[in-house]
């Protein structure tokens, strides 16, 4: 056990999750470096042990220590784990890529990030880009790390479920016995295409499921049986561009990691793509932008990080590639892109997901 304890891990990325996970970790006792990009959320957390910016309420263990130097963040460590927005992910992997224990394939690598990559090739799984990237050994040995699981709750010891997903069993074995304990429950998975895509995708859903959330109190045709209706068809578009993308486990689907992560991600208060979503109504959040890229280099005002947007973009792109239809997923696309408006391109995904039901029009209100 002792020498377990003596593991050096570093979480990139102290955001929301960044932190909790690191929280989770070294409140079992490892020694944790969270590197942070801003250097007063840094010395806020060595100093007192809290990160107000990103994850308000939550005090730190003394064994997280913060620092701002990326080279000595991941130098010698036996546990790195990616947890930026899935925009800069690339970037930090290109700043690491010299390191000793890199190119020796020394550091084990788990990814928290969730979206998907675009590359000069075209948009990619996570996992897939990263592999371009770096060294060779890499390739089939990342670990993706997902579930049901707001960073708020799991920093306050809610139970909670995550999937370690690896093409190489022992790799997620070893990140799952990092993460479990105490409060954290993780299962492993290979299904590393089709736990990605789940955790991608659901966030262009919860987007549309906050719209509808909002439209609720503005119009009598909506209520919670419809956001049920909109949540079955979510997850078969999950599973559709699953599938497409090399998921190699129906069952994943049915996890923790499909349903159980959509759900979650739809309908919980800490859910910050459904609370954009819900934003486009109620404060008109897309007023003055033109196209979905402007919205995307604004995204750092909004103020907090809502990964569907990205998603959205990325997945219009798999639709075309892959010729699907996902209406749901198309039509946040189209109101992201500022094409159509919220309530008549809703009533248009009811009606396409209805198709052939005799479900024929909503009341015109």
């Amino acid at each position: 056990m002792g020498n377990k304890k003596s593991e050096k891990i570093t979480i990139i990325g102290a955001g929301a999750w960044g932190t909790a996970i690191a929280k989770v970790i070294a409140d079992k006792g490892y020694n944790v470096t969270l590197w942070c990009f801003e250097k007063e959320v840094a010395e806020e957390i060595n100093t007192h042990h809290i990160n107000s910016k990103y994850l308000i309420g939550v005090s730190l263990p003394e064994k997280l220590t913060a620092i701002t130097d990326l080279e000595k963040a991941i130098h010698s460590k036996d546990f790195l784990i990616l947890a930026t927005p899935s925009l800069y992910i690339i970037d930090i992997v290109k700043k690491i890529l010299h390191s000793p224990d890199i190119i020796e394939g020394k550091t084990l690598i788990g990814i928290l990030t969730k979206g998907f990559i675009q590359t000069k090739g075209g948009t990619q799984l996570i996992t897939t880009a990263l592999e371009n990237y770096l060294p060779g050994f890499y390739k089939g040995n990342l670990v993706y790390i997902s579930g049901p699981s707001h960073a708020e709750e799991v920093a306050r010891g809610k139970i909670t479920g995550l999937i370690s997903a690896s093409l190489n069993g022992l790799n997620s074995i070893k990140f799952r016995e990092l993460l479990s304990g105490g409060k954290l429950i993780v299962f492993s998975s290979f299904d590393i295409a089709g736990v990605q895509v789940s955790a991608a995708l659901k966030n262009v859903i919860a987007i549309a499921f906050g719209i509808l959330d909002a439209l609720k109190e503005l119009s009598p045709n909506f209520g919670d049986n419809t956001e049920s209706l909109l949540l079955a068809a979510g997850l078969n578009e999950i599973q559709l561009l699953g599938q497409a993308m090399g998921s190699t486990h129906p069952e994943t689907f049915t996890s923790i990691a499909g349903v159980g992560d959509l759900d979650v991600t739809c309908r919980s208060k800490y859910g910050r793509n459904r609370q954009f979503g819900r934003e486009i109504i109620i404060s008109r959040r897309l007023q003055g932008y033109k196209n979905i890229q402007e919205l995307i280099d604004d995204i750092p005002s909004i103020g907090y990080f809502p990964e569907g947007i990205l998603a959205a973009q990325r997945v219009h792109e798999l639709i075309e590639k892959y010729k699907l239809k996902l209406p749901i997923s198309h039509g946040v696309y189209k109101l992201l892109n500022c094409q159509v408006q919220p309530l008549q391109e809703v009533k248009n995904i009811l009606r396409k997901i209805t198709r052939g039901t005799g479900f024929d029009s909503i009341e015109k209100k």
